[in-house]
């Protein structure tokens, strides 16, 4: 498994189209993951759960990957976060 804290830094934080990407960017692996803030956990693959996390500006998030590509979709949700959802230009 693998963890890695981190932070939304897009400006309107994890609104209905940053979470559709995020969606999106997970469909593509097989592994299971979850994103855990404010004491909640969700799976990071449902638009709805990652939806009721309210995780706006500067909201710490910990993602939790595990299956057989976890270090690639890891990675590709950590791209994602860096580059702010692709939204801040």
């Amino acid at each position: 498994m693998i963890e890695r804290e981190l932070t939304v830094n897009n400006r309107l934080g994890l609104h209905a189209r940053a979470t559709a990407r995020l969606v999106q960017v997970l469909a593509g692996y097989r592994s299971t993951a979850t994103l855990t803030a404010k004491g909640r956990e969700v799976n990071a693959k449902s638009i709805m759960g990652v939806m009721l996390l309210a995780a706006g500006m500067g909201t710490p998030v910990l993602l939790k990957v595990q299956g057989e590509d976890e270090a690639e979709a890891a990675q590709a949700v950590c791209d994602l976060f860096e580059r702010r959802f692709d939204e801040d230009s």
